[in-house]
């Protein structure tokens, strides 16, 4: 029995590396349907998150019924607990990066951003790239050194945030009132998915750790 338990639990773990992947791959094509105008792109991304949103549904009834039978204790409900935990987070990220994809196809044929924010919107674009590609990464090796660096991207797409607002607060802003809600919504989604990838990165300290770091 310990040996079926063990190998669920690895399973649950390989689960979460994959439900990841199509996050970190969601947010790469959502960028970039969003600096090009890519529309097929940009509903691959928003039909996509379905399947995000079915394997968070697979994972969790697997781990619930991980605790019904196996009621476990210690490092064990541990790691279930902070896969349920991770699976909502991952599924949370592929609703932003849906979320960004859709301010794409809404632009279409232009694109989402105005001249003045270009750099700006590719710096979130790109900073939310890394979180992804690094939280894969953290799921697959639990290195501590990958959420370091997850949450410096995090403290990156805050800045941006902040940025965003000082940018069309200046003079010099010329953005239109279209403009001006679709870098609010951007920055506000790029900042939430920097903000959930962090959610996983001490999520995972603590499994490797047993401490719990809220800042």
């Amino acid at each position: 029995m310990r040996e079926i338990f063990e190998a669920e639990l690895t399973q649950l773990g390989d689960d979460l590396v994959a439900m990841a992947r199509r996050v970190e791959t969601a947010i790469e094509s959502a960028g970039q349907a969003l600096l090009t105008a890519d529309l097929p792109l940009a509903e691959s991304v928003i039909a996509g998150d379905m399947v995000i949103d079915a394997l968070n549904r697979d994972l969790d009834e697997r781990c619930v019924m991980l605790l019904a039978r196996q009621q476990p204790v210690a490092t064990d409900l541990r790691v279930i607990i902070s896969a349920l935990r991770i699976a909502s987070s991952l599924e949370r990220m592929g609703d932003l990066a849906r979320h960004v994809a859709q301010v794409a196809r809404r632009c279409y044929p232009q694109t989402a951003a105005a001249d003045q924010v270009v750099d700006l919107v590719t710096s979130m674009s790109q900073a939310a790239d890394r979180v992804g590609e690094r939280t894969v990464r953290l799921l697959a090796t639990r290195d501590l050194a990958l959420a370091d660096e997850v949450e410096r991207d995090d403290d990156l797409l805050d800045e941006l945030h902040t940025a965003s607002f000082a940018i069309q607060l200046g003079d010099t802003w010329t953005g239109t009132a279209q403009q001006v809600v679709n870098l609010t919504l951007l920055a506000r989604y790029y900042e939430r998915f920097g903000d959930h990838g962090v959610s996983i990165a001490r999520r995972i300290r603590y499994l490797v750790t047993g401490e719990w770091r809220t800042a």
